[in-house]
């Protein structure tokens, strides 16, 4: 399943309707691309799967100010993504 790594985002069902009204069910999946983000204190890059939104809020605001709007804990991640 395709599932952004900091904000969780997900595939979500929905209804498709057609013009008698008829509905069947369908799959709305998000927007993950794979992303390479360098981290400052490891100097190093690590890929991430995350959803275009957060793509743009990271480039905006930083990967740390990221996680802590989102309540990630930035230092346990970044421990996860380097295997130590």
């Amino acid at each position: 399943m395709r599932v952004c790594e900091i904000t969780g985002k997900r595939a979500n069902m929905a209804n498709n309707v057609s013009h008698a009204h008829n509905k069947t069910k369908k799959r709305q999946n998000p927007n993950i691309q794979t992303k390479r983000i360098f981290i400052p204190e490891a100097g190093r890059h690590v890929k991430m799967k995350l959803s275009t939104r957060a793509i743009r809020s990271i480039n905006k605001i930083g990967l740390p100010a990221f996680c802590k709007k989102n309540g990630v804990d930035y230092k346990r991640m970044i421990a996860k993504k380097l295997g130590a």
